[in-house]
């Protein structure tokens, strides 16, 4: 099991300097990625439940994302109490690379899986979710 710990770990190193090279992080390009999918303004609390984390962790991820220009926060019109996060053009662009540079790693990875060992592996790492 320390092999697939492992594995994970240096993946996850990978993956982040594949996204720092278009200016983003992990978590930031989780919550575009998020908003993105959603086309359409998505409360900070239902941004929240989508990456799993607490609302305060949002909070702050916004914050970082809104200084960037990748979002712009805006009032419910429902919900004075509310607070809506909108992608700007900047951050669909940043988006886009990020999501390019996530498909590059993807292919890299597989490349190093044979074939035939890939449906397995697909079906082992789902297991383990």
């Amino acid at each position: 099991m320390l092999v697939l710990l492992d594995a994970a770990r240096r993946i996850e190193c990978r993956l982040e300097d594949a996204l720092v090279q278009v200016g983003l992080s992990i978590a930031k390009f989780q919550a575009l990625d998020a908003l993105v999918r959603a086309d359409t303004p998505t409360r900070l609390s239902t941004l929240a439940g989508s990456l799993d984390c607490v609302r305060s962790n949002v909070t702050q991820l916004a914050d970082r994302l809104e200084s960037d220009g990748l979002i712009k926060r805006v009032a419910s019109p429902d919900d004075r109490r509310a607070v809506h996060a909108v992608v700007t053009a900047l951050g669909r662009r940043r988006h886009a690379e990020g999501a390019a540079a996530v498909h590059r790693l993807q292919g890299e990875l597989a490349a190093q899986v044979a074939p035939a060992d890939r449906e397995s592996f697909h079906r082992v790492l789902s297991a383990l979710r």
